[in-house]
């Protein structure tokens, strides 16, 4: 019978034990995730000459309030993002990152380098 009691406590320790590792949500994160600031600069083409903006990284994803941002940073700071129709890519390192994009306005080609700072 005292086997059988520490058999149920056994078994209810080990559901506890699983409930509680499934309850908790695992976060996770890379070494890019928080807030970057991306500097873009136009060198060829009739896009905006430059223009400043933030981003958020969370989990690897970019994303930014209220634009058309899709893309992501893996592990080893690879940046692969599309922003409003134009593509950029490049590299993150500790806390700075640069690259080139390239796009269109009205049709006409454009294309320039970014620079990104962790806020």
């Amino acid at each position: 019978m005292r086997q059988n009691r520490i058999g149920k406590v056994f078994l209810a320790s080990a559901f506890a034990s699983a409930a509680a590792l499934t309850a908790v949500p695992a976060i996770a994160q890379t070494p890019y995730d928080g807030l970057w600031h991306v500097t873009v600069v136009t060198k060829s083409g009739n896009c905006e000459p430059s223009t400043s903006s933030t981003l958020t990284v969370t989990d690897g994803k970019i994303s930014a309030p209220g634009a058309d941002v899709t893309g992501s940073i893996g592990h080893e700071g690879l940046v692969r993002v599309t922003i409003r129709g134009a593509y950029a890519n490049g590299q993150l390192s500790g806390n700075t990152g640069s690259g080139k994009w390239n796009g269109a306005s009205a049709g006409i080609p454009c294309s320039g380098r970014w620079e990104a700072s962790r806020q």
